[in-house]
């Protein structure tokens, strides 16, 4: 075999069949004249994720977020069922998980973040049953249901990890439904609601973290900032949290967690000549190519772009690497520039919804030409009804 295997050499190879490569994908094979791309993902579904906050609060069954991966690959695309095991760009070539390697002319890098359950001593396995939920895996995500709709009382732990995370506010929006829902049907006991969050604000805009502190107090929840989840003691139902002001520990006894795990840049990133001191991809934060690696580029939750790990972000990140790889590789300069622009439809109750939008300067960058940071049921429709069809039917064709 050689470098110029038909088999294994291709023009552009995308590493992720998740939001970021296949957005890139499409709008790849859209273009003139049309480059030779594979894809490599060993997955066999293609997930909604944005909408597993509503399937754990009630409002949609899961099975609608749930695609198979042949049918979001765009036409003339290879698919390549394969994981990444190490990356050589020195060679313009990577090796998969069961030994092909495979060289490319440029690489684009997207294979998402990586969930550490394991990080949490005593969360990894329990998660799914013993009051444990969370919305961050197709597997748990009907348990957070089952544990709203079952809670009888007693205290409800929201957390929000110190890492940086996919969708910063989901952690919050599941909270504010099931603070809605125990409104409307109260448990049989007492209860209280604790939000144990390692960042120093609630959001990092100012002009929305105003409004959701007043959400918070709306419902009675009870904030606690800088407080990390460090352990869980599923079978006593305990979960350890430390301040991290002070650095130390204390119990809290649940009757149900809704948890958000920490996450990193995948392991195959952080190994790579790749990465960053922190794991994540070394990219242009305006361009978003490789600082060290000229034909490589990338975009979404593995890249280092300062910007929220969001499927709005990377909607505004595709076009611009697209036509930035495009250049490059006609030997012209780079056209695109990211802001840093994101979205994070921040829902606050059944019906409710505050819409963030901003840049890397975390200034407000919104759409209508009303105040979005108000609770409006228009932009909660918006969330539940249109962005579905946005996403399968515009981002992932490489229209919108």
């Amino acid at each position: 075999m050689t470098s110029r295997d038909s088999k294994h050499h291709h023009e552009i190879l995308i590493v992720g069949g998740g939001a970021a490569g296949i957005s890139v994908a499409a709008r790849l094979a859209a273009s003139t004249p049309r480059p030779e791309i594979a894809v490599i993902d060993p997955s066999e579904k293609h997930y909604y994720q944005p909408m597993w906050t509503l399937v754990g609060g009630g409002v949609r069954p899961k099975e609608i977020t749930q695609r198979d991966q042949a049918t979001v690959i765009p036409n003339g695309v290879t698919w390549v069922r394969d994981a990444v095991a190490a990356y050589q760009p020195e060679d313009n070539a990577l090796t998969t998980s069961t030994g092909t390697r495979l060289t490319y002319d440029q690489l684009v890098v997207a294979p998402g973040i990586q969930l550490d359950w394991d990080k949490v001593p005593g969360l990894a396995g329990n998660v799914g049953s013993g009051g444990l939920c969370s919305n961050y895996s197709y597997e748990t995500v009907d348990s957070t249901w089952e544990n709203i709709r079952a809670f009888r009382g007693g205290t409800a732990v929201f957390t929000h990890p110190a890492t940086p995370i996919k969708c910063g506010g989901a952690p919050q929006k599941i909270m504010y439904l099931a603070a809605d829902y125990w409104r409307k049907n109260p448990p049989p006991a007492p209860y209280e609601i604790v939000f144990c969050i390692a960042t120093p604000k609630i959001f990092p805009v100012v002009k929305y973290a105003e409004a959701l502190v007043g959400v918070a107090a709306r419902y009675g929840i009870d904030v606690r900032y800088k407080h990390d989840l460090v352990a869980v003691d599923a079978a006593a139902r305990k979960a350890t949290v430390r301040n991290l002001d002070s650095g130390e520990d204390s119990t809290i006894e649940y009757a149900m967690m809704h948890v958000t795990p920490p996450m990193s840049a995948p392991d195959t990133i952080k190994s790579s000549p790749l990465a960053n001191e922190a794991g994540w991809v070394d990219v242009d934060k305006t361009t978003l190519r490789h600082t060290r690696y000229a034909n490589v580029f990338s975009l979404g939750d593995a890249s280092s772009l300062p910007a929220s790990k969001t499927a709005a972000a990377v909607r505004k990140q595709a076009p611009v690497l697209v036509s930035n790889l495009l250049a490059a590789r006609n030997h012209r300069a780079l056209p695109g520039s990211y802001d840093g622009y994101a979205s994070c439809p921040l829902v606050t109750g059944y019906g409710k919804l505050i819409l963030a939008e901003f840049d890397y300067e975390f200034q407000p960058q919104e759409t209508f030409p009303f105040d979005q940071s108000k609770e409006r049921r228009s932009m909660y429709m918006l969330k539940k009804h249109v962005l579905p069809r946005l996403y399968w039917d515009g981002m992932l064709k490489g229209r919108a």
